[in-house]
């Protein structure tokens, strides 16, 4: 009777173990799975003015920044000469946004794109640690 139980409550607990494999395997493979932007997908993205800017300057570049369609949040920093915003991808384009900036405020400016190495470095998921190889492991999978 003792090793009937014993065995039960084996099977239930190596039952549910692998019930919490399966799980956090589709967990994990749906979360990295690359999906086409929505009307809820924000991006940011970085001008690099390359010419100093004073206060006002950057008052009026944040103004025109938020009239622009599709554009959610500003920051405009005069000591780095930076402008960093954020965007709905289904209504505008950084590009084109970085090159209506151009011509309205004929500054020296342009979009900021990180390299390769920045993207692994900036990462929370770098490919280093255990979660990006475990989610690695499971897109070669399937």
């Amino acid at each position: 009777m003792k090793r009937k139980t014993i065995q039960k409550i084996l099977l239930a607990t190596v039952s549910v173990f692998v019930l919490m494999i399966i799980v956090l395997s589709v967990h994990i493979y749906m979360v990295t799975r690359p999906k086409a932007p929505d009307e809820t997908t924000r991006i940011m993205a970085r001008i690099d003015i390359k010419q100093a800017i004073n206060q006002q300057e950057a008052d009026k570049i944040a103004t025109w920044l938020y009239q622009q369609k599709g554009i959610d949040h500003v920051l405009v920093n005069p000591q780095s000469n930076i402008a960093v915003f954020t965007f709905f991808p289904v209504k505008t384009n950084a590009n084109k946004v970085v090159d209506d900036f151009r011509s309205n405020f004929h500054l020296n400016a342009a979009r900021y794109m990180p390299s390769e190495e920045e993207m692994k470095n900036g990462c929370p998921v770098a490919s280093s640690s255990a979660t990006y190889k475990i989610a690695n492991f499971f897109k070669h999978i399937f």
